[in-house]
């Protein structure tokens, strides 16, 4: 799903996020869409950040290296840089 305003943010280089995403516009790189939210809504990226890192590191049977392939190879699917 892609909004017009988070795809017409311009963020200020004030988060890491939208530092990455003015470097990568200025090298002329695709930007992952993630980083746009994150810029965009610092507050709800900090908040997606901690469920990613309790899916990918917390309490489970499955590895952190198998959970990242099963992400990585759900990104490649769904055509996602990130």
């Amino acid at each position: 799903m892609f909004f017009k305003s988070l795809l017409e943010h311009r963020p200020d280089d004030a988060s890491r996020y939208g530092a990455g995403v003015r470097a990568a516009e200025a090298a002329g790189q695709p930007v992952p869409g993630i980083w746009r939210l994150f810029a965009w809504r610092p507050a709800l990226g900090d908040a997606l950040g901690r469920l990613a890192q309790e899916v990918l590191r917390g309490p489970s049977r499955l590895s952190p290296g198998f959970r990242e392939l099963i992400a990585a190879f759900t990104s490649s699917r769904n055509h996602c840089l990130f």
